[in-house]
């Protein structure tokens, strides 16, 4: 097995092709080592050249209402009264822990999704 490491554009483009060419690869044989290593390299290239930023909590929050056609109204169980819910989408007051739980068990958005920390807007002017 003669597998190089990913170090280019072109090196990427020429282990998804050949990954896709050992697709169906049963787990075991040889084309399916060679599918299993290749894929790995590709993991940790693409996440090394390619990362994905964690998107802005309140985003995620707005999407999930959005999904499950819901206001902001609908998240006073969750975060509280409306002027502290309006004061959280608007971004002058953070999300606390018992918050975040509340939003991942009410709207099943995952923590890790919550806790970025955010820069909180400044409408003291």
């Amino acid at each position: 097995m003669n597998i190089n490491p990913i170090r280019s554009t072109a090196d990427h483009r020429a282990a998804l092709r050949e990954i896709e060419s050992l697709m169906m690869a049963r787990i075991g044989t040889p084309d399916g080592d060679r599918l299993d290593v290749l894929a790995t390299l590709v993991v940790a290239y693409e996440a090394r050249n390619f990362p994905i930023e964690v998107p802005d909590p309140i985003d995620v929050i707005k999407f999930a209402l959005d999904r499950k056609n819901l206001t902001v109204r609908d998240l006073q169980p969750m975060i509280g009264g409306l002027a502290r819910v309006y004061q959280v989408m608007n971004g002058t007051r953070p999300l606390t822990l018992p918050m975040i739980r509340r939003l991942h068990t009410g709207l099943g958005i995952p923590a890790e999704a919550l806790i970025k920390p955010r820069k909180l807007a400044d409408h003291s002017a």
